[in-house]
């Protein structure tokens, strides 16, 4: 059990994600934690309390009146803020975290956050995905970060009112344990404690003319969960990435590309001091060895562009030896060849394989399904997951190098 004498305080706020908390509360729980569960008024109407203490063995605490919970003892808030060792909030609503945000402690769960000061909490935010992009959700997001607070997710999949493209489903049960049993560990004992992550992501964009670009239909979205993921395990991560529609995690540091000249100067002028460089963006190969400086009209008759290619990325990176490198391989064919081919070329010592035709995985969906190459020669074949849990696994490989 990895948490033993461990005590977690889980807030539930009201949404249909509830159904996750259960399962949380049972991983937290099975891994040896004492779990005291607290249930907002609007929480206790998807999943009713009797559920938790089945699942944890505790007293549920609904309301600032409850005497229970805590042994019987009063102001069982300020007891709960002193004592847990975390506090998760799943799913953590747009409501719950604008009240949290403002400092208001009209129920037990916002007065028991209000009162802890000194303590990680953890929040899993789950909304309709134009609340989670509203900017109001953005600021709430965004204090609450400088106060101390982690967060991770939400994912993109989909919502109670379907299929959704953008950030607003929660993070699956088991990553959220993950999270919370690396902020309960020893954080000097962290393999990422201290190092300086860079991750790509997204396309690059080369224009025909001010008008009109060459690019592909990379979403950004294997890159981003691989920057948020590392930065909930402690490392210093720094995301460069292409156009995408795609927000970053609050609180990581990110800078803005459009070519695949401008990402390569970016990542030169940081990669001198990084740990790990995971190149997850889909640059543009080709671009118009000769852009026109005005829209080209149809009235102008057929268009011939001439291309060159763009600058090597990977080739080109003048790089420390200590670095790992992580690179990837979108193939349409012989998949293992290429990508073994490119890990020597390049010098990599991790490669990523994905099948661009295959149904679930590649440019523009949610899940993948990957082959993570070795320089030693190992394989490990990966099915098909969301992608945040594809940069999970990756990352664990990753880290044993570390």
């Amino acid at each position: 059990m990895p948490l033993p004498g461990r005590h977690v305080v889980l807030g539930v706020s009201g949404g249909i994600a509830c159904y996750k908390s259960c399962i949380l509360a049972r991983r937290l729980t099975e891994a040896g934690a004492t779990v005291d569960v607290v249930l907002t008024a609007a929480a206790a109407e998807f999943v009713r309390p009797l559920t938790f203490e089945a699942l944890t063995g505790r007293p549920v605490l609904t309301s600032l009146w409850d005497h229970g919970g805590g042994g019987g003892r009063a102001l069982a808030h300020i007891d709960l803020a002193k004592d847990p060792d975390l506090v998760i909030i799943a799913p953590a609503t747009a409501h719950l975290l604008a009240r949290a945000a403002m400092g208001m402690a009209d129920d037990l769960l916002t007065a028991l956050l209000l009162a802890r000061t000194d303590r990680p909490v953890l929040a899993a935010p789950a909304m309709n995905d134009a609340m989670y992009a509203n900017p109001a959700t953005t600021a709430n997001i965004t204090a609450l970060t400088q106060r101390g607070w982690q967060f991770i997710g939400p994912d993109v999949g989909a919502l109670a009112e379907g299929p959704s493209e953008r950030p607003g489903r929660m993070s699956e049960p088991e990553a959220i344990f993950a999270a919370a049993e690396r902020l309960l560990g020893d954080p000097h004992k962290s393999k990422w404690s201290g190092k300086r992550v860079v991750v790509t992501a997204g396309p690059t964009r080369e224009h025909l003319d001010p008008v009109r670009v060459i690019t592909n239909p990379s979403s950004g979205r294997m890159g981003y969960a691989l920057a948020a993921a590392a930065q909930q395990r402690g490392a210093d991560v720094l995301l460069i990435t292409g156009p995408t529609e795609l927000s970053p995690p609050p609180g990581l540091a990110t800078t803005h590309v459009e070519t695949t000249e401008e990402m390569q100067r970016a990542l030169q002028s940081v990669v001198t001091t990084a740990d790990a460089l995971i190149m997850s963006a889909a640059p543009a190969d080709y671009r118009p060895k000769s852009p026109a400086a005005k829209k080209r009209t149809r009235a102008n008759g057929p268009l011939t562009v001439e291309l060159e290619a763009t600058p090597d990325i990977l080739g080109s990176l003048k790089r420390p030896k200590r670095i790992i490198v992580v690179g990837f391989a979108l193939e349409t064919g012989n998949g293992l060849a290429n990508a073994r081919s490119k890990m020597q070329n390049k010098a990599l010592d991790f490669v990523i394989l994905n099948d661009a035709t295959e149904p679930g995985a590649g440019f523009e969906v949610t899940t993948n399904r990957v082959t993570i190459l070795g320089r030693n020669g190992t394989q490990v074949d990966l099915p098909l997951l969301p992608k945040r849990d594809v940069a999970e696994r990756i990352l664990d490989v990753v880290e044993e190098a570390l």
